[in-house]
């Protein structure tokens, strides 16, 4: 059923969908007192009953809130509507790095350093924010980084906190369940064990972000689920400088780390991760 033109809480007229997920679905908005456009996310009608997706939009909206002023969009309300709860939040214009990463890959092209320090630099600080607040994203990918419109503040915006978990909040995640994107979890996270995450995950996962802007596939381009988890966990990680011969050799000892089987291997945080990257990228000539 349509919600177009349906009115949330005398405050928001919905408008057209902009965006779907799992779970749910975004609508543009209006704001009837100021006329300000903003984006309604709500959960579809079949899971709109479901207590633990209630939770985790509650928790999606806490973790906005504690972002404001990052690269995270910013939260205006957790309203209901039809019973069910949905958020408002900014509106965001553009598409998201997945989308932007096919488009230029379809012209040949890969993305330059430049391009990916102005696009990431926000998200790493915004995720270091996270980090200190004691909140891990968990679902770090180039869908849930949104490129702005040329102009835009920041140059991105860092989606969809609804898998996000806090130091200071009860587990909801089942022990068994592996939450996030295949291609770009870290190897603990295939063990299913919720409790046993931490901000390392999301350093691992902002690894893969980047080594799949610059080479122009994921660290391990692999088809099936089993293939992903065995060489996530087991295989010898991948060459950035192979793929990407214009880069100095120093990516790879980057690479190595960020992307480590073991958390203790890793970069301790996103920070030192960034820091190490530009340091590797300033060891030589690239484009």
């Amino acid at each position: 059923m349509s919600l177009v033109g349906q009115i949330v809480e005398d405050r928001y007229r919905l408008m057209e969908v902009v965006g779907c997920g799992g779970h749910g679905f975004v609508h543009r908005a209006i704001e009837k007192s100021t006329g300000r456009e903003v984006a309604v996310k709500m959960l579809r009608e079949d899971v709109a009953a479901s207590a633990e997706l209630e939770l985790r939009l509650e928790r999606e909206y806490a973790a906005l809130v504690e972002l404001e002023g990052t690269a995270a969009p910013r939260a205006y309300g957790l309203h209901r509507h039809n019973g069910a709860p949905c958020l408002a939040m900014e509106l965001l214009r553009g598409q998201d790095l997945d989308d932007y990463l096919r488009d230029i890959e379809a012209e040949g092209q890969r993305m330059d350093v430049r391009t990916l320090v102005e696009f990431l630099g926000p998200i790493v600080s915004t995720l270091e924010r996270a980090h200190r607040r004691g909140i891990v994203h968990r679902d770090l990918k180039p869908g849930n980084v949104f490129v702005l419109g040329r102009g835009g503040p920041g140059g991105a915006r860092l989606l969809d906190f609804g898998l996000a978990w806090s130091e200071l909040s009860t587990p909801i995640t089942r022990d068994g369940i592996v939450i996030g994107s295949p291609s770009y979890i870290a190897p603990e996270v295939w063990a299913g064990n919720p409790r046993a995450l931490d901000r390392r995950a999301d350093v691992y996962s902002l690894g893969a972000i980047v080594f799949r802007a610059l080479a122009g596939c994921v660290p391990f381009p692999v088809a099936s689920l089993q293939e992903k988890l065995v060489a996530a966990t087991t295989a010898a990680r991948p060459s950035l400088h192979a793929r990407r011969p214009d880069l100095p050799l120093a990516v790879d000892a980057w690479v190595s780390r960020a992307l480590a089987i073991e958390p203790s291997g890793r970069y301790p945080g996103v920070r030192e991760l960034w820091n190490g990257l530009l340091d590797a990228l300033a060891d030589g000539n690239h484009s």
